[in-house]
């Protein structure tokens, strides 16, 4: 599992950024998005696809979260 953020881009969507291998991209989508579930399966621009346990929807962002590759580009 691997450190990353979620903040907000500035187009006001979602942007993703693995500081480990200084990947930033835009979240294309995110399997779960409402206040009581947020998080799941979340696609990047770039095809990569990465895992985060579903929370609840963080107040605010950025937030730094684990999150498992699996599957696409990195």
């Amino acid at each position: 599992m691997a450190n990353i953020m979620v903040r907000k881009a500035a187009d006001g969507g979602l942007s993703f950024y693995l500081p480990k291998r200084d990947i930033e991209d835009r979240i294309t989508s995110i399997e779960f998005d409402t206040p009581e579930k947020w998080g799941g399966e979340i696609r990047l621009g770039n095809g990569g696809v990465y895992f985060i346990d579903p929370i609840p929807a963080p107040a605010r962002l950025p937030i730094s979260l684990r999150a498992r590759r699996v599957d696409g580009v990195e």
